[in-house]
């Protein structure tokens, strides 16, 4: 037998396993982890498309809760798994923010394979039903004339809820005291119990409660207003123009995922948000399904990591901050 002939009948030989391992993707339960606890936003969406996704893969999918260091200790045991097709993750913006802001094992763009951008959304201010102020342009003024006496909860330090306020006191000149929680869910609960007077949230988990007059809107990160939140202006239509952060959820596989499985995942993920129930309580909740490509999703990750990195870095924000 020749050599080449060899080496080919080898190399087929070796690869076969692959292949049918795609061929017969998947053949147990998916394990979804999500690195947040219940209650937050990227659980929230993860539980709308689950029953479809399961339904289309034809397996039980598994929400796995792996909250803490801001989405970070869930990121590292998905960064870890087998690249099988068994573990996937729903991202939350914090993945990209937390490149720069602390020290981790792994490079997002090199141990994760972007499958699909979910949704996208506005981010908004709220203020306890208690508080004084009805404007955003009063909670500046307050501040300004009492610096770093006025609290804001956010889902974790270095989120995008945190950044994004980060940008808006440097470009306003003003100081409030950040009060970090582990998840939109702890941080939801202090602020609906008028625990701290505002929250900057995705409004994923505060729409309802906007709705019920628990909490009063004051602005929206997005560039004009949003539908979401009907009648309240953007920050940049407040006085800080150019200014915009939408909050955005991805779905990622492990880095070396056989590119069949990456392709079924993709394929099915994507039936699973265009179902018209899936979609309409995604909206629902105040996010934009957007079920991109893969390279679609790989390109805007990369642009979100660069972009709040440089305000990470020009702003000093560290884990402590």
């Amino acid at each position: 037998m020749h050599r080449r002939t060899l080496l080919a009948l080898t190399a087929a030989g070796l690869a076969a396993p692959s292949v049918l391992r795609a061929q017969s993707w998947p053949d147990r339960p998916i394990r979804l982890i999500v690195p947040w606890p219940p209650g937050g936003s990227t659980d929230t969406i993860a539980r709308i498309f689950q029953p479809k996704l399961a339904e289309v893969l034809g397996r039980p999918v598994v929400i796995d809760n792996r909250g803490g260091a801001s989405g970070s200790i869930g990121a590292i045991e998905a960064a870890r798994v087998a690249a099988d097709g068994t573990t996937w993750m729903l991202a939350y913006d914090n993945e990209a923010t937390n490149q720069t802001l602390l020290r981790l094992p792994y490079k997002t763009l090199e141990a994760f394979a972007p499958v699909s951008l979910v949704a996208t959304g506005p981010l908004a201010l709220v203020a306890h039903k208690s508080t004084p102020w009805n404007s955003f342009q009063e909670v500046v003024a307050a501040a300004k004339a009492a610096p770093d006496t006025i609290s804001y909860a956010s889902s974790g330090v270095g989120g995008l809820a945190h950044v994004s306020t980060t940008l808006l006191q440097q470009q306003g000149g003003f100081s409030l005291v950040h009060v970090p929680y582990r998840g939109g869910g702890p941080a939801l609960q202090d602020s609906i119990a008028g625990q701290v007077p505002l929250f900057m949230s995705n409004v994923v988990i505060i729409s309802q409660h906007i709705k019920a007059g628990t909490l009063k809107p004051l602005g929206v990160t997005t560039a004009g207003e949003s539908r979401h939140v009907p009648g309240v202006k953007s920050f940049a239509e407040q006085g800080f123009p150019g200014f915009e952060a939408p909050t955005w959820w991805a779905f990622f596989g492990r880095a070396g995922t056989p590119e069949p499985i990456l392709r079924r995942m993709q394929e099915a993920l994507g039936q699973a948000l265009a179902d018209p129930e899936v979609r309409s309580k995604i909206e629902e909740q105040g996010a934009d399904v957007k079920a991109t490509g893969p390279e679609e999703c790989r390109q805007f990750l990369a642009r979100e990591i660069d972009r709040w990195g440089r305000v990470i870095r020009d702003n000093n924000i560290r884990v402590d901050s």
